[in-house]
């Protein structure tokens, strides 16, 4: 586990939200459908440019950015016998170099002039289904662990599409995104493993306050 090939950032994509529809004629209002970017500059709110629609479940300082490895969409297109569109998860940067077991919670990076903190594993939605019209696709994702993952802002700055990624900081507790997903998804019972995820400090304060839910409901039976 670990970075171990230099990662690369694929492209950058902003949007705002807009009515969409699905294959059969429904309409859902969402900002999944982002375009490709030459360059936006990244503020502790997010992209500028960018937006989101449901601000219950998405947004906030802790979710500033979302991250989805490049290296999942030609698994998926064989999966669904489908081409996937760019950004399909409605993710700000697609990057290869940084799939799910290799990143950790808390972990620091340096994106163009930004910089960026991973707060959290990303809790699929089924707009991912309503967008595509696959219905088995966010089930897959789950499945698989391939969320992808969101971040705080730690700096602000212009990050452009030919931005270099760099690793600036390891997170020292060694939690994987796959590892929380596979935790927090398939193992809810697993006190041990929850507790490990609620003692990064980087931890997204939603995910903080679910996981010491689950944590006392488990101690308490």
């Amino acid at each position: 586990m670990g970075i171990t090939t230099t990662p690369k950032l694929h492209t950058l994509s902003i949007g705002l939200p807009r009515t969409l529809q699905t294959v059969d004629g429904k309409e859902f209002i969402s900002a999944i459908c982002k375009e490709s970017s030459t360059e936006a500059y990244l503020s502790i709110d997010g992209f500028r440019g960018d937006g989101i629609a449901d601000t219950k479940h998405h947004g906030g300082p802790d979710r500033g950015v979302c991250i989805y490895p490049a290296e999942h969409y030609p698994y998926l297109e064989n999966e669904f016998s489908c081409t996937l569109p760019s950004s399909t998860f409605g993710e700000n940067l697609t990057v290869s170099g940084m799939i799910e077991d290799d990143v950790c919670i808390g972990d620091i990076f340096h994106v163009g002039e930004a910089v960026i903190q991973v707060t959290q594993g990303r809790i699929p939605c089924s707009k991912i289904n309503k967008r595509t019209g696959l219905p088995d696709l966010m089930k897959k994702i789950v499945e698989t662990g391939f969320t992808g993952y969101l971040c705080r802002v730690l700096e602000e700055g212009i990050v452009r599409d030919d931005s270099r990624i760099t690793l600036m900081k390891r997170d020292p507790h060694g939690v994987s995104i796959l590892f929380a997903n596979e935790v927090y998804f398939h193992r809810s019972r697993d006190l041990e493993g929850l507790k490990r995820i609620a003692a990064v400090d980087a931890l997204a304060t939603d995910w903080q306050e679910k996981i010491a839910k689950r944590i006392m409901k488990l101690q308490s039976s």
